[in-house]
């Protein structure tokens, strides 16, 4: 009975092993098939710097980190936009 255990036990223990080891030999194979495919992804995404001071849109009410926004300056008040499209909106009004 105690031998039939330790057969289970280190059968679980061995076939953990092997598919870990499958795992990794799969996923080196798979970036040597596609080795531009996390380049292409974040090549098109804006890079916006995490943390900050967060400052909302008068115009659509979105916030956007004060580093990374669109500034205009209006009797020496800075406002944050979120894009160009949003600073011409509210200078357009």
């Amino acid at each position: 009975m105690i031998r039939f255990l330790v057969f289970c036990l280190v059968s679980v223990f061995l076939i953990t092993l092997v598919r870990a080891f499958i795992g990794i030999i799969l996923k080196g194979f798979a970036e040597l098939m596609n080795p531009h495919e996390q380049d292409s992804a974040t090549a098109g995404a804006q890079q916006v710097p995490a943390g900050g001071v967060l400052r909302k849109d008068p115009v659509c009410g979105t916030y956007v980190a004060e580093i990374s926004s669109t500034k205009l300056t209006v009797k020496g008040e800075t406002i944050h936009f979120c894009s160009s499209e949003c600073r011409d909106k509210f200078t357009k009004t």
